[in-house]
């Protein structure tokens, strides 16, 4: 246990080594210029204020906590947009928490086996996979719900867009322009499809800001990562280059976009009794079984003892 203590402490104390030379790092002037100057100016609320320390507490770590390879930190920001967290400070938040849950999760198998009597009658293999365990498992723990969080996301995406288009369709046709027909939209869907109304919004947002439209609904289906709103950006950017009718485009794709929900309807139905026979086996078949041979076996059991030198 002694090797085991020793690695435990020389681990907890490199990382907060670590932590204390982030944070004596000598300032940039640059951002001590900047500070100063802002400091100079009012500020117009508290909120302001707070925000403003968050992402200077967070400046501090960017170099520990963001990847320097710049097409790792993009695919990385893709894929916490992906899952709904559009903040700037998304990738380094992500990182933190990796790294804290981690170390807390090391020190938690290092109390548990060394202070609260865990490792007693342990093999090493296993006490240093009780030590190193919930470390590891802490460190895997945010990208695992990441992950989670963008599948979920993207049903949920996929589920509510036609309905969208639906929406979209009856609000052109009834005269109003495209920016108009998505913010209605984003309002109406609010309820039922939040992440696709959050998509809606950020749209809206971008065309307001005079981002080009084309620009943006790339963007959108690149943000969603669905083969369906990728297909209807195509469909979109396509009507605006060929100066077709964006209503008879959408009354086309929006009744693709139905038949295919139907479809996706009776292809989970077809699976359903596949996925039931299984079921069905475990939880039938044994019970059959208990009640067909049952008898049977205790009738045996009853002539075997009957037979034998006590029942002579």
């Amino acid at each position: 246990m002694g090797l085991i203590i020793i690695v435990g402490v020389l681990g907890v104390s490199l990382v907060l080594l670590t932590v204390l030379v982030m944070l004596r790092q000598p300032e940039d002037p640059l951002d001590k210029l900047k500070r100063n100057v802002s400091g100079a100016a009012k500020r117009d609320s508290k909120a302001q204020l707070r925000q403003a320390d968050g992402n200077q507490q967070l400046q501090k770590f960017a170099k520990f906590l963001e990847p320097e390879d710049v097409a790792e930190l993009s695919a990385k920001q893709l894929l916490l947009r992906q899952a709904g967290y559009q903040g700037r400070d998304a990738v380094r938040v992500f990182y933190f928490a990796q790294m804290a849950l981690g170390v807390l999760g090391l020190l938690a198998g290092v109390i548990y086996i060394n202070f609260l009597g865990g490792g007693e009658g342990l093999s090493t293999q296993k006490t240093m996979m009780y030590t190193v365990g919930p470390g590891g498992i802490g460190y895997f723990l945010p990208k695992y719900w990441v992950t989670r969080r963008v599948e979920a996301r993207k049903d949920e995406i996929s589920r509510g867009f036609p309905d969208a288009l639906d929406m979209m369709l009856v609000c052109v046709e009834a005269g109003q322009s495209l920016d108009q027909c998505i913010v209605r939209v984003a309002r109406e869907l609010r309820a039922s499809y939040k992440a696709l109304a959050d998509e809606f919004e950020v749209v809206a947002y971008e065309m307001k800001a005079g981002k080009d439209k084309v620009n943006v609904f790339n963007d959108m289906g690149e943000r969603c990562g669905v083969q369906d709103v990728s297909s209807f950006v195509t469909v979109l950017v396509q009507s605006a280059t060929f100066g077709t009718s964006i209503a008879d485009a959408l009354r086309v794709y929006a009744s693709e976009m139905r038949d295919k929900r139907v479809m996706r309807a009776e292809e989970a139905a077809n699976k359903l009794p596949t996925k039931m026979t299984l079921a069905t086996m475990m939880l039938t078949v044994p019970p059959l079984l208990i009640i067909l041979v049952g008898p049977s076996v205790h009738g045996i059991t009853e002539l075997g003892n009957m037979s034998g030198p006590g029942g002579q």
